[in-house]
Order: structure tokens, then sequence, then C-alpha cells
């Protein structure tokens, strides 16, 4: 039986992964921490958990972490994450870390996007938690990066494309829409529900952090240098990611041989579901599956994937990168 801590138990994805938690039959939540100012019992935070847990949320205190704990789901924003992650690595404790704090490999590209980079040794060491992608890099990790929602769904899309190098390598573009909960659950003026309400609109043109953790899991697969351009969109719903790819062939090749590319590349994968028609976020919520659709349009080629991103895109991948770090059945708690 796996130990489970998490840190940043109150927000969305602290939420989300107790849910899953709760019903894994290999794992137990044995400690739950917050900021003090967000801690109490856990019903009093999350009315959905009463009757289910009986658990206090508590401020950090790290040697008892590591008493109770194989493993630690770090849900903490960029920076804070990596004054952490240090410490429960040496306790002993597994870390699956959901900040963009060891995604990015290059710390120079990681400082121009977040914040400057406190723990470039942890940083060399992490894992990129794309479990299709990278499942046997995974298993020997005692850090995972878990990934950022927008490039789970957008690499999974690209990946069959780019391993048998068939789209080129540039102008590749990346055209998302995600529910509210994407922002967290902090309130902004843009995220206030007057503005919501009845409305989508664009943000983080042309420099969203999400962009180059794309391009390097896009290279990586590739093996060679992608470029690609992200456009994230935010609509007038609680969760979910829509994202829409659009590449340029690089051979001539058939709508049919894209279809049959994309089933052969995911026939053994239990979250990544091949389709027949264009999905829909409705479809994955709630669910840690990946539903990709793939045509050709007018010489391009067009791959529509959808996730629910508090699951597949955070809480749910999460669970599914910790599963495989304690030899567990990969699926077990998310079916």
């Amino acid at each position: 039986m796996v130990r489970v801590a998490i840190i940043g138990a109150s927000g969305y994805t602290g939420v989300e992964s107790i849910e899953i938690l709760l019903r894994h039959p290999g794992a137990k939540l044995t400690y739950l921490t917050a900021l003090p100012e967000e801690c109490g019992h856990v019903a009093d935070l999350f009315g959905q958990l009463r009757g289910r847990i009986d658990m206090e949320v508590q401020p950090l205190d790290l040697p008892k972490l590591a008493d109770v704990a194989d493993a630690a789901l770090c849900c903490l924003p960029h920076k804070i994450s990596m004054a952490f992650v240090p410490k429960l690595l040496n306790a002993g404790v597994k870390v699956i870390d959901f900040s963009a704090d060891y995604r990015i490999k290059d710390a120079a590209v990681y400082e121009k996007y977040y914040e400057p980079h406190t723990d470039k040794e942890n940083l060399k060491h992490a894992v990129y938690g794309l479990p299709e992608l990278f499942r046997e890099d995974i298993k020997k990790a005692k850090l995972v990066a878990n990934p950022g929602c927008f490039p789970t769904g957008a690499s999974l899309a690209l990946a069959p494309l780019l391993k048998n190098k068939l789209i080129k390598t540039q102008g590749i573009i990346v055209n998302s829409v995600t529910g509210v909960s994407g922002g967290g659950k902090n309130p902004s003026p843009n995220f206030h529900f007057p503005n919501m309400n009845e409305n989508l609109y664009p943000y983080g043109v042309g420099v969203h952090r999400h962009m180059p953790e794309m391009e390097q899991v896009a290279s990586t697969v590739a093996g060679q240098p992608v470029e690609l351009l992200f456009q994230p969109h935010v609509g007038p719903f609680d969760r979910g990611i829509l994202s829409t790819v659009y590449c340029d062939p690089a051979e001539q090749v058939s709508t049919e041989q894209i279809k049959q590319l994309f089933k052969e590349f995911y026939k053994n994968e239990r979250f990544v579901q091949v389709l027949s028609r264009p999905p829909a976020v409705k479809h994955v919520a709630k669910s840690n599956y990946c539903h990709l659709f793939a045509t050709i349009v007018k010489g391009k080629i067009i791959v529509f994937s959808a996730i629910d991103n508090l699951i597949k895109g955070a809480s749910g991948q999460a669970i599914q990168n910790m599963n495989l770090l304690f030899n567990l059945p990969e699926s077990m708690g998310l079916e």
C-alpha cells in the first residue's frame, strides 16, 4: 500500500487527487497540507467530501510527512514548489510535482518564462511525466515533473506524426480552448463570472508558458528541433481542454493512412482513445482519457484532442505516474 501525502491540498488539483485516491485500492492518503489560513477539516474545505474522509488539512511539517508518506503529490505554484522538492527528496520521499519547475530541462528557457531557478541539480534528474511517451523513464524516477494541461493534449496529438516523420517540424499551430478551472482557484477580474459568462477570449498571445514545454516534448519525440505556435483561449465552462493542431505533411499521405497510424500508435494505451469523429470536452469530463481524431483538410493534417484539464491534465496523470513509480497497474484508481 503506497502512503500518499498531498502538499497544497486546498486547490482544485488537490481535491481532484483526493477524490481519485479515495477509490484507489493500492494507495492510502496519510497527510494533507496547505497554507495555515487554508487548513481545517477537509470536509469543511470541500463539502463534496463530507462523510467520505475524516482528515485534517494541516500546515506542512516535513519530518512528519517523511514518517507517514512514500510519495508526495506537490500541488504548489511555480517557484514555490522548488523550495520544497529538494527537502522531500532528501527525506526519501518520491515526488510528483504539479508545477512547471521541473518540466523544462533548459534552466535558461525556464527562467525566461517563469522565475530564477533555485534547484538546478534536481532539474537534471527530473523525468517528464507523460506516461504514453516516457513510461520506462518514469518507472525509474524519484522526481516526476507532471506535464502541463495544454502540453498533454497537444503532445499526444503530435507524437504519432512526429515519431514517424510525417509532418514538417516548423509551422505547427496548436489552438486550444480551456475551461475556467485552468486558471486555478484564486479569483481574478478576467475570470470573474460577469466577464466569463457567455464569453470567449484568447490570452497569452505569443508568450504562453506552455509553448516552450510543447516544443521540448515535440523535439524529443521527433529527434530534432520542432517549432510551433501555441494560442490558448478560455471559455465559459468549468473544465476540459479542446485543442486543434494544424500541421503540414512532410510527404504524400492519405487520411486513411493517418487514421491507421493513430490507431496503431495508441493501440495499447488505456487512456488514449482514437475516435472516428471529432471529440468533445463533455465526453472526457472527470476522466483520465484523451480523445483524438485526425484527418486531412485542404492538404493540412489536423488533429483534434480533448482532455479534462484537472484529471488527465493534472491529478489523474499524477496518479498514473505514481502507479508507475510503485509498480502498480497503471490504470489503478483511474477507471
